[in-house]
């Protein structure tokens, strides 16, 4: 598996880094978690194979995670790469994700789901299996931020695993929904003093990370305050068990076996 950030911040504006996307591609299929507004033209800026992606996950419905979605729709209805396109797009999510949708297609027409290949959007629920890709097992986990958000559980054909919080505050279950994955990618928006409770700061995405015992981690969703620290420095403090590496736009991981 190779994962490549689109979007490591949040939803405020910032220079240098976008809002959340990630593409995931694995042995069977491509993998879209979360469609920010900037995220369709970040896929085009990475070079990657948006006209053939399998899949798309929203884990939650805030738009700095969503907000992207129905222009990437648009956007393939009427490219000249998607022309050829037959098989399906399926968007995975929480219940409501369907409404969401059809929320953004009667906004733009009802012609968003008028592709030239079958959509299909499919709700998943807390604990819920699923194979998202051929081949590809994942799991979704109910996570403290809104009434819908998952966090996912990606598990490919050769045992490699990946965990996506997406946005979350402070839950112990988290902890345990990662236990011992190859790879944690981990919300940490603040760096200490949190305002939202909703969101991690960095202490509680270290203990997360000492509870989980992930063999690598990603902090992302780094708001502004990180950019006045040194992110090596403030993540050494906490002594960390596994290497953990800051979240940027054009980051590329692979997971190795």
């Amino acid at each position: 598996m190779k994962l490549t950030v689109l979007g490591s911040g949040g939803s405020v504006p910032h220079p240098l880094r976008s809002s959340s996307g990630y593409w995931l591609e694995t042995q069977s299929g491509t993998v879209l978690l979360d469609c920010s507004a900037s995220v369709p033209h970040r896929i085009a800026q990475e070079r990657l194979d948006w006209a053939g992606l399998d899949v798309v996950w929203i884990s939650h419905f805030h738009l700095d995670h969503s907000g992207g979605l129905a222009a990437f729709l648009h956007g393939m209805r009427h490219a000249p790469q998607t022309r050829g396109r037959k098989k399906p797009l399926n968007i995975f999510g929480p219940a409501g994700v369907r409404h969401l949708i059809d929320t953004f297609d009667a906004a733009s027409g009802r012609r968003l789901l008028k592709q030239r290949f079958p959509v299909e959007i499919i709700e998943v629920g807390d604990l819920e299996n699923f194979e998202i890709v051929p081949g590809i097992q994942a799991v979704a986990s109910k996570t403290p931020h809104t009434s819908e958000s998952l966090g996912i559980h990606i598990r490919d054909a050769d045992g490699r695993t990946i965990v996506y919080t997406s946005d979350t505050g402070f839950s112990d279950v988290v902890a345990a929904f990662a236990q011992g994955v190859d790879l944690l990618l981990i919300e940490c928006s603040f760096v200490r003093d949190k305002t939202l409770e909703n969101h991690l700061e960095l202490a509680e995405a270290m203990h997360v990370i000492r509870k989980s015992k992930p063999k690598r981690a990603v902090l992302t969703h780094l708001f502004e305050d990180w950019d006045k620290v040194d992110f090596a420095a403030e993540v050494r403090k906490f002594e960390p068990p596994c290497e953990v590496l800051e979240a940027v736009d054009g980051l590329q991981i692979e997971v190795p076996k």
